[in-house]
């Protein structure tokens, strides 16, 4: 019988089961999955007694009040309307959306982890130990000799990282140094963190390999050069086989080498940023290590530098004291970042990822990140440029668009891939399948790549077509966000 399907065919064996795909769709009076509230609410009266001034307090709320069941089939029902890292791959390149494994959720639950922050140290010990622990392991990790484990983000880390390096100028006098460089092949978030941290971004090309232009480096290098912030392996998942080279030319102009650790998981156990000559780095703990990624929640990015920039870490750190743990702040911190000691419980659950892998499960974490970037590479029919590759690669739509490539991929089952950067590559896909796939999986999204790729025009402007919500402009909803629930009428 024939199937009109996306993916589907007649002919049994051309394209994988797995690319047929309809995404859930639950629909109620031409309406999507209402809110709770709009189903069933109760108004709770509020006391007269509270502390705050009159206009700022209400004599009553409205609360949902669903039953058990109603709440778990509400709940159910929205997450079959989406598409998340439990339902498939998730081949977002950069920002590595990987899988997070359940037994560390077992352990951020452990009622011995709900640790109030103002506790003081001496009732803490367990949790403080924990936290030096991690500290050492990624310091480690990343061949660093001091760690803060305050940021609450990659792109916070980040930040600090800069203030570090600001901080150190500044107390060598040579607070002049005004200018941070950053490649092309950078991880986005650089030249914006650059940026943010008051210094002027040059911009350096990429040479015809894909790599830093030694040439340009050594022209854009000069006295008010501050620092060199570098992703390695970089954007299009190749390493900068010239890093000795690199790291001698920035310290001899006076400047840092910052090491971006948005593509860590491509090294772990076979080469550390430390080695290499970085100076200080931040650490995605949702990327290399498995901790919740995104949705505006909290979320960590510790940041490691060598011994001469220790000084210039945020407060608190935890060491070890009299045979116990203390917290204690840096001669010259540049202050606190966040609140208390960081997001305690996500970085409890990259402490526990690391625990349970070990030496040996980091390297084979790695090995499976670069095989499967090179082995997905090798399957699509899109034209990949540059090459080998670590843990991602970037491919070309060529005459397609690459954003209506990646609606269309809905319709097959799997999650696009990152678009339109970066710009070294036209209409770039940029694409990281990450350890956790099977082959099978890489299949699938191999298929989801090839059938897209011989599809018209016409198709791929339609798309999606079987997902619930349809096409999307995205820049309208970005420029004007709305912020405020509006049940969306079926179309």
């Amino acid at each position: 019988m024939s199937d009109d399907r996306p993916g589907s065919t007649d002919d049994e064996g051309s394209r994988p089961e797995q690319s047929r795909y309809d995404q859930a769709r639950y629909v109620r009076n031409g309406r999507y999955e209402p809110l709770l509230i709009e189903k069933d609410s109760t108004r709770v009266e509020i006391g007269d007694d509270s502390p705050l001034p009159e206009e700022l307090t209400r004599d009553d709320l409205e609360l949902p009040a669903p039953s058990e069941p109603e709440l778990v089939r509400h709940y159910t029902r929205l997450s079959q309307m989406i598409y998340g890292i439990d339902s498939g791959p998730y081949p977002l390149g950069s920002c590595t959306m990987k899988y997070n494994p359940k037994f560390t959720e077992d352990v951020a639950a452990l009622p011995s982890g709900l640790v109030h922050p103002d506790r003081s140290d001496e009732s803490i010990q367990g949790t403080l130990e924990v936290l030096a622990r991690l500290q050492e392991y990624l310091g480690r990790i990343g061949g660093m000799d001091a760690v803060t484990l305050q940021p609450p983000a990659g792109a916070a880390g980040e930040f600090v990282g800069i203030r570090v390096a600001t901080a150190y100028h500044e107390h060598n006098g040579e607070g002049h140094r005004d200018e941070v460089i950053v490649p092309e092949s950078a991880h986005g978030t650089n030249f914006a963190t650059a940026a943010l941290g008051g210094y002027d971004v040059v911009s350096l090309p990429s040479d015809e390999k894909g790599r830093v232009n030694i040439e340009a480096l050594e022209a854009a290098l000069s006295e008010n050069t501050a620092a060199l912030m570098l992703t390695n392996p970089n954007t299009l998942g190749l390493f900068e086989r010239d890093i000795s080279e690199i790291a001698e030319m920035v310290h001899d102009a006076g400047g840092l080498l910052y090491y971006d650790g948005a593509n860590l998981n491509a090294l772990l156990g076979r080469a550390r940023p430390g080695d290499m000559g970085f100076d200080v780095m931040h650490y995605n703990v949702h990327k290399t290590f498995a901790t919740p990624h995104g949705g505006g929640g909290p979320g960590a990015g510790p940041v490691g530098v060598v011994e001469e920039l220790a000084p210039y870490l945020p407060e608190p750190r935890v060491r070890e004291s009299g045979g116990g743990y203390e917290l204690f702040s840096p001669e010259h911190s540049i202050g606190h970042v966040h609140g208390y000691q960081g997001n305690w419980l996500v970085l409890l659950k990259a402490f526990a990822y690391i625990a349970r892998l070990g030496d040996e499960g980091l390297t084979d974490s790695s090995a499976k990140a670069v095989l499967n970037a090179n082995y997905l590479a090798s399957q699509i029919e899109y034209d990949v440029p540059y090459g080998p590759f670590h843990h991602e690669f970037v491919a070309s739509a060529g005459d397609q668009d690459a954003a209506d490539v990646a609606k269309r991929m809905l319709d097959y089952g799997v999650h696009p891939p990152t678009t339109k950067w970066p710009e070294i590559v036209p209409e770039a896909l940029m694409t990281e399948p990450t350890e956790i796939e099977s082959k099978e999986t890489l299949d699938q999204l191999a298929a989801g790549f090839n059938a897209v790729a011989k599809e018209d025009d016409e198709a791929l402007e339609a798309a999606p077509e079987r997902t619930t919500a349809r096409r999307i402009d995205q820049t309208s909803a970005a420029r004007n966000p709305r912020l405020s629930w509006h049940a969306l009428e079926e179309k």
